[in-house]
């Protein structure tokens, strides 16, 4: 293998990597995006219960449902 064809890999790996870790913290980006008031506890819930499928797919409802912080 070739210099050029080793880093070509290294950074398609380094690409494939930080869209994995997009994506499994997306529940919390899109909490934190639309000011939901439980952004911390989807947060733990991602950390904690993210690596299960359920854990992620409860946390991405839950960043869409309607409460946010209403400033008055």
């Amino acid at each position: 293998m070739s210099v050029a064809a080793g880093i070509a890999l290294g950074l398609i790996g380094i690409f494939l990597i930080s869209c994995l870790i997009f994506f499994y913290f997306l529940p919390s980006y899109i909490a934190s995006v639309r000011k939901h008031k439980h952004f911390k506890s989807i947060l733990l819930v991602n950390i904690l219960t993210g690596w299960t499928f359920l854990g992620w797919a409860a946390g991405l409802i839950w960043s869409f449902t309607d409460d946010r912080i209403t400033i008055s």
